[in-house]
C-alpha cells in the first residue's frame, strides 16, 4: 500500500482529534449521533461593528463546520451561533443615539453577517436572537429555583454556585481563586460573591419582560443555555468560543445547564481559540491599532483594502489555540500566495471541485486538532506541484522535449488544490476577482514573457549566443520583475517595484 493509499484509508475513518478544554487533552471526536452532529458557538453582542478579534472565532469554527460537513455530510451537521440583542451596551447605544434598540440590533446584525460573509464564513444553520427565547429562559430559571440551584432576591434571580459541585472545573479554578482573581459584583442580596445573575429588574426606560419575579430581563449567561437546549437538546457535541469566554461565561453555562437538566452533560467537547494581537501588541484604541473587519475590507488610515480571502488566510496561518499576530507583512505574503494559486488554476481552465478530490494529507493535517497551519503547508505543496506541472507543459510546448513530464497532470493537481482549499474556505469562486485589481492582472503577460525567455534559452543553448536571453532578463529586472531561472525552467513574478509600463514592446 502506498503512502497516499494509507492516508486515504486513515481519513476515511470518522474519528477526529480535538483538544478538549473539558478534559485538558486531545480527544478522539466521536459524535453522539453521526447523523446529527451538533455544534454551538457563542455569537456577538450586536451594538457596533465587529473588530478583527471578533472574526477569529468565526473563521476558526467556520473551518470546523466545513470539515464536519465534509466528513459527515452537509445534511448531518447543525451549527448554531446566537446573537445577543439584549444587553446594557445596546441600551447605552440607544440612549446615546436616540435610536430604537431594535433598529440598532437589526442594523448591527446585518453588518456582522455581511462582514463575516466577506471573509468566507458560511451562515450557521441557525442564528437565534436572544429576545426570541425569553420564554425559554424564564422556564429554565423557574426550574433552577424549584430545584434549589437558584434563588430570588430583591427582584433578581441568582444561581447558587455552591449548589453545583463541579463549578470551576472547565477553567480549572476553585471558587476561592475565582473570587480573588475576578471582578465580582458585590451586592447585599447575594449569598455568595460568585453567585451570578439569571434575571434582573428593568426600569421603565429599559427593555424588559414580565416574569414571576417582576418586570425585568435575563442575565447574559442564561441566554446561551436556553437557546442551545431549545435548538440542540440537553447534550450536544461541540461548544466553541474564544478563551476569554471560558470564565465566567462558559463556566456559568455549564453550571446552570447541568443543574437544569440533571444527568445531561451539556457539551461533550469544548474548543477555545486564543486571542489576537496587531503587529505584536494587544489590540487597543489607545495604541491606535484597533480596527474593525470593515476597516480592513474597505481600507483605513491610508491603507489599501485587504481582500476578505487574504484576511482569512492570515488567520488560518496560525493554529487556533495559539495567539495570532495580525501584521501587514503577513497580509502581503498571503495576498501573493493566493494570487499565485488563482493564476495557476486559471491557467488550467475549468477545475472540478469534488469531495473525492480532497488531498488525504491535507485532510489528515486538518483533522489533527484543526491544524490549519499544517493544512496550508499541504496546499503550498500542491501549489508548487501544480506550478511545476504547468511549467513542464509550457516548456514542452515551446519545443524543449527534454524537459521531463510531471508525474501527475495539472488537471488532477488543480482539482486537489481547489477541492482541499475550499474546506478552509479559500479559493471559493465568490471570494475571487480581487487578484485582477492589482499587479496580478499582468500575470498572463508575465506568463507569455516566461514562454518567450524559455524559447530564447533553448535557442541560446544550441547557438551558444546568450545575448538575447541576457537582454530580455535585464529588461525584466528593470521593470521590477523577479526572474528565477534554473534547470527546471523560468518563473517570473511581479516584485515590489513592478512597473508594467516597462514591459511594453518586450513581446
Amino acid at each position: 500500500m502506498t503512502d497516499r493509499q494509507t492516508q486515504i484509508k486513515l481519513t476515511n475513518t470518522k474519528t477526529r482529534h480535538k483538544t478538549n478544554t473539558k478534559t485538558r487533552h486531545k480527544d478522539v471526536f466521536v459524535p453522539i449521533d453521526p447523523d446529527n452532529v451538533r455544534m454551538y458557538v457563542c455569537g456577538p453582542t450586536v451594538y457596533d461593528r465587529a473588530h478583527i478579534g471578533n472574526a477569529r472565532p468565526v473563521i476558526v469554527f467556520d473551518v470546523l463546520y466545513r470539515l464536519l460537513r465534509h466528513v459527515y455530510g452537509a445534511d448531518h451537521v447543525t451549527y448554531v451561533r446566537n446573537f445577543t440583542d439584549v444587553d446594557d451596551k445596546i441600551n447605552a447605544k440607544a440612549a446615546e443615539t436616540g435610536r430604537s434598540i431594535r433598529e440598532i440590533t437589526d442594523e448591527t446584525m446585518q453588518w456582522y453577517l455581511d462582514d463575516m460573509r466577506a471573509v468566507g464564513a458560511l451562515d450557521p444553520d441557525k442564528m437565534p436572537r436572544a429576545t426570541e427565547y425569553i420564554g425559554a429562559m424564564i422556564s429554565m430559571i423557574e426550574g433552577l429555583v424549584e430545584s434549589g440551584h437558584a434563588y430570588a432576591a430583591e427582584g433578581h434571580v441568582l444561581f447558587a454556585v455552591e449548589s453545583y459541585k463541579d463549578y470551576g472545573k472547565l477553567s480549572g479554578r476553585s471558587i476561592d481563586d475565582m473570587i480573588a482573581g475576578a471582578r465580582v459584583e458585590v451586592a447585599p442580596y447575594k449569598r455568595n460573591p460568585m453567585d451570578f445573575v439569571l434575571w434582573k429588574p428593568s426600569s421603565e426606560d429599559q427593555p424588559g419582560w414580565d416574569s414571576p419575579w417582576g418586570y425585568g430581563r435575563p442575565g447574559w449567561h442564561i441566554e446561551c443555555s436556553a437557546m442551545s437546549y431549545e435548538l440542540l437538546g440537553e447534550t450536544f457535541d461541540i461548544h466553541g468560543g474564544g478563551n476569554d469566554l471560558m470564565f465566567p461565561h462558559h463556566e456559568n453555562e455549564i453550571a446552570q445547564s447541568c443543574c437544569a437538566h440533571e444527568g445531561a452533560g451539556f457539551a461533550n467537547y469544548w474548543l477555545h481559540n486564543e486571542m489576537l494581537q496587531v503587529e505584536g501588541k494587544k489590540m487597543s484604541k489607545s495604541l491606535g491599532n484597533f480596527f474593525t473587519v470593515r476597516d480592513l475590507l474597505d481600507g483605513h488610515d491610508g491603507q489599501a483594502p485587504v481582500p476578505g480571502e487574504v484576511i482569512r488566510f492570515v488567520f488560518l496561518s496560525t493554529h487556533y489555540r495559539k495567539p495570532m499576530d495580525w501584521t501587514a507583512e503577513k497580509a502581503e505574503q498571503a495576498r501573493k500566495k493566493l494570487a499565485k494559486w488563482r493564476r495557476l488554476l486559471s491557467e488550467v481552465g475549468e477545475v472540478t471541485v469534488n469531495e473525492n478530490h480532497v488531498d488525504p494529507f491535507f485532510l489528515e493535517a486538518l483533522s489533527n486538532d484543526l491544524n490549519t497551519a499544517s493544512a496550508l503547508k499541504v496546499l503550498d505543496g500542491l501549489g508548487q506541484e501544480l506550478s511545476n506541472a504547468l511549467l513542464s507543459k509550457r516548456q514542452r510546448a515551446v519545443g524543449d522535449l527534454n524537459y521531463p513530464e510531471s508525474s501527475r497532470s495539472s488537471e488532477v493537481v488543480a482539482a486537489e488544490l481547489k477541492s482541499s482549499a475550499q474546506i478552509l474556505g479559500l479559493l471559493l469562486d465568490d471570494l475571487g476577482g480581487w487578484e485582477t485589481k492589482s499587479s496580478d492582472q499582468y500575470a498572463p503577460l508575465l506568463d507569455e514573457l516566461s514562454k518567450k525567455i524559455s524559447v530564447e534559452r533553448i535557442v541560446a543553448m544550441q547557438t551558444k549566443d546568450f545575448a538575447p536571453v541576457d537582454a530580455l532578463k535585464t529588461a525584466l529586472l528593470d521593470a521590477g520583475v523577479e526572474v528565477r531561472m534554473s534547470k527546471t525552467g523560468v518563473e517570473l513574478e511581479a516584485g515590489p517595484n513592478f512597473d508594467a509600463s516597462k514591459l511594453e514592446g518586450l513581446l
